[in-house]
């Protein structure tokens, strides 16, 4: 029996598809998720959520959120999420440059809008990891 897993941002649905199994990083560590899993309810740390879907692997860049998993249903609610073709390597470095550049001039920033800034910076290095590892 497969696992049927969205993965969902504010901005759009990143995937939907039934799987085998999942690999979700989580602020406790990774957590492995197949059918029949026990109901659980965590918080979606930066990393590599890994899909796999008969022989085939695929990886994903998510930021922050959480995951229900309800019996073999799997859904993650994401601040960012993105599949490896779709990250732009160019676009990520500069991304993550402006938003290094703005922690550093701001002596006096909002904790909100600073601790969203290093979430940024987070989300790049995570996609950046993940781009890489494939050369």
């Amino acid at each position: 029996m497969p696992l049927t897993l969205e993965i969902v941002t504010p901005e759009a649905r990143v995937y939907s598809d039934t799987v085998d199994n999942v690999v979700i990083p989580t602020v406790e560590g990774e957590i492995g998720v197949l059918p029949g899993h026990i109901p659980l309810l965590t918080q979606v740390d930066h990393g590599e959520l890994l899909v796999t879907k008969g022989n085939t692997t695929q990886l994903l860049a998510v930021g922050g959120g959480f995951a229900q998993i309800s019996g073999d249903k799997v859904s993650v609610l994401a601040e960012h999420a993105c599949s490896e073709e779709k990250i732009d390597e160019h676009a990520v470095e500069e991304a993550m440059k402006r938003a290094q550049e703005k922690m550093e001039e701001a002596k006096h920033i909002d904790p909100q809008q600073y601790e969203h800034l290093q979430s940024l910076v987070r989300y790049s290095g995570t996609q950046l990891a993940l781009k890489r590892r494939r050369r």
